[in-house]
C-alpha cells in the first residue's frame, strides 16, 4: 500500500530528502522538527530556512511519528528510528548509521 508523501523542507532536496548539507546514498531521513511541526532534511537546512531554533524531542514524546523515511515515505516514531539499527522498518532502506551523531541536535538524551 503505497504510503503519502510528507512535505520535506530543505535546501536543495531530491527525491529522498537528500540536501545540500547531506548527499550520500544513506543519507535518506528527514525529521520533523518539535519546534514547529515540519519535515526538514537536516538541521542546517532548518536553521538556514526556519527563523527560529531547534526544539529537542523529550523522551516522553518518543512514541510520536517524527522520522521520515526518503526511501518508502514511511513515518516512524523517534523511538522506532532511535532502535532500528539504520534500517527503516518498513522497506528496509539503509541509513546513514553516522547520523546517530546528531541525535543530541533532535532528541532530548535518554539519560
Amino acid at each position: 500500500m503505497p504510503v503519502a508523501r510528507q512535505e520535506v523542507r530543505g535546501i536543495d532536496l531530491d527525491a529522498q530528502t537528500r540536501c545540500a548539507h547531506y548527499r550520500s546514498a544513506l543519507d535518506i531521513v528527514a525529521i520533523k522538527m518539535k519546534c514547529c511541526g515540519v519535515y526538514y532534511a537536516c538541521k542546517d537546512c532548518h536553521e538556514a530556512l526556519a527563523g527560529h531554533a531547534i526544539e529537542v524531542w523529550p523522551q516522553p514524546e518518543w512514541t510520536r511519528r517524527a522520522v521520515l523515511c526518503g526511501a518508502c515515505g514511511y513515518e516512524m516514531t523517534v523511538a522506532q528510528y532511535l532502535t532500528c539499527s539504520s534500517r527503516c522498518p518498513a522497506c528496509s532502506a539503509a541509513f546513514n548509521p553516522g547520523c546517530r551523531r546528531h541525535f543530541s541536535f533532535y532528541f532530548a538524551s535518554a539519560g
